[in-house]
């Protein structure tokens, strides 16, 4: 079928005809439209507010949830209007195909919201209210449930000390490392005429008290302990 002749032939009076928009909204009505819009404009609302619930990143971006919100919008009429004409479908297909999507999604989870949004949209462009508010439902309540499970060891720690260049000053603080600390591994270490930097991971309990003990040893000029991930594993 090709679309191009057929539409270069159309006159005016075809336009105005009622011939013409009957079969323009034989699959669906403008109503249809409007609810199909408003339940994406919802279910996009329900998406960009989870994520803003569950957003466990360091700096939280609103331009964001609006693009949820509108991959939402967008996805739904556009799988209206292909639903049931088979030569737009592979129009549009062969169209996406060639455009390329430069913008680097710096989060893995922010891409599974995305297709959590074009997804809904799917459903929503072909009519299956039912399985959507199913899918929404079920996969906002598994996000949220998750977001309050810890994937890490929550004692986990770098303990970064820095201390006078003397040997006796280093078995000291290893010796305070092992004696308070579960787990000690030792991530870096940095000699200058000025003195020592050492970087260490460490499991602790109570994470006051080994900043502490590191002051009261002599020589020990300043203790920093700061909370980190461990992606190994280790």
């Amino acid at each position: 079928m090709n679309l191009i002749p057929a539409l270069t032939t159309l006159s005016k009076s075809d336009i105005v005809s009622s011939d013409f928009w009957t079969s323009q909204f034989s699959s669906f009505t403008p109503l249809n439209v409007v609810i199909c819009l408003v339940c994406a404009l919802i279910t996009g609302i329900i998406i960009s507010v989870i994520y803003r619930i569950t957003y466990r990143g360091v700096l939280y971006s609103p331009q964001f949830s609006m693009v949820l919100i509108m991959l939402t919008l967008v996805t739904a009429p556009v799988v209206m209007a292909i639903g049931s004409n088979v030569a737009l479908s592979m129009g549009m297909v062969g169209a996406l195909s060639i455009v390329r999507f430069r913008t680097a999604v710096k989060e893995p989870l922010d891409t599974c919201y995305m297709f959590w949004a074009i997804t809904m949209g799917i459903l929503l462009g072909a009519h299956q209210y039912a399985i959507a508010l199913v899918v929404v439902v079920g996969i906002g309540a598994i996000l949220i449930l998750l977001s309050f499970i810890r994937f890490r060891n929550p004692d986990t720690y770098l303990l970064v000390v820095h201390y006078d260049n003397d040997p006796k000053v280093g078995d000291s603080v290893e010796h305070t490392i092992r004696q308070y600390a579960r787990f000690s591994r030792l991530r870096s270490k940095t000699e200058t005429r000025g003195g020592v930097e050492a970087t260490y991971e460490i499991r602790v309990s109570n994470r006051s008290s080994i900043a502490g003990e590191m002051m009261d040893i002599a020589g020990v000029t300043d203790a920093t302990l700061v909370a980190c991930q461990n992606e190994t594993g280790a």
